[in-house]
């Protein structure tokens, strides 16, 4: 019999991300979609569209970073209470273009104490195109 504490914990793990995204106008503009997700895991996709270019024709930083941010945050989130981003980074390292399908999985979940630690890789098929790093602060408001 499971407890109650860890059958929370999965209900978070499945609800909380597509709670998230049904409230963010932004990563629904992107065209973000949720592969997987489980506890301090999660998996997001989009297409780059035109309208995602910069003046040299390739997407703009943004939004792989923007990809990656919201992996990062709807990851965080998984454990059923508010966590708030304090620093992120990303490197870039491949440029994309017009078509291209992306793919953001945060690949490293560290806790300690109220701080949660994070790496994401942002992919194009096998070939990394972008790493972004990330901590939160994981208040004591829980989601409902």
């Amino acid at each position: 019999m499971e407890d109650s504490s860890q059958t929370h914990k999965l209900k978070g793990s499945k609800t909380i991300p597509h709670k998230m995204l049904s409230l963010d106008a932004f990563s629904q503009w992107l065209g973000i979609e949720i592969l997987e997700c489980e506890i301090g895991r999660c998996k997001v996709g989009m297409t780059v569209r035109k309208d995602m270019l910069n003046s040299m024709n390739k997407a703009h930083g943004g939004i792989t970073y923007s990809l990656a941010d919201t992996a990062f945050g709807f990851s965080a989130n998984t454990y059923g209470k508010f966590a708030v981003s304090i620093e992120t980074s990303i490197n870039h390292i491949e440029a994309l273009e017009e078509g291209d399908y992306i793919i953001a999985e945060s690949i490293i979940d560290e806790t300690r104490n109220k701080l949660g630690f994070h790496i994401i890789e942002v992919k194009k098929g096998e070939k990394l195109v972008a790493l972004f790093k990330g901590v939160v602060y994981r208040t004591s408001k829980d989601w409902e």
